[in-house]
């Protein structure tokens, strides 16, 4: 199995199967939520059909939830980073949301 560019149809923008929503999402910022409460905002570079990603300038956000011992108190932590260049693994993906797009 090798990770690339899917190239484009010449359909253009048509929506015939899930997997065209990520390919119309292209070298396009996208959003991916990721099992254990993370979630990636970056350049979709490449994909396969196991949505194995590569993503470019990713916004990594992780949401922690720390208790405290003595007074059982929950508190939610927000920690973010910066990466150049990520390979994400499919079977932690929940969502993939596109670019917003109007017109």
């Amino acid at each position: 199995m090798s990770l690339a560019k899917v190239p484009s149809r010449e359909k253009g923008s048509s929506v015939d199967e899930p997997l065209d929503l990520i390919r119309l999402s292209l070298d396009e910022r996208i959003y991916v939520k990721l099992r254990g409460d993370r979630e990636l905002r970056g350049q979709l570079h490449a994909y396969d059909q196991h949505l194995n990603m590569v993503l470019g300038n990713v916004e990594e956000t992780l949401t922690v939830t720390v208790v405290d011992e003595r007074t059982y108190e929950e508190r939610v932590q927000v920690k973010t980073r910066n990466i150049d260049m990520l390979f994400v693994r499919g079977d932690g993906v929940i969502l993939v949301s596109p670019p917003l797009r109007t017109g």
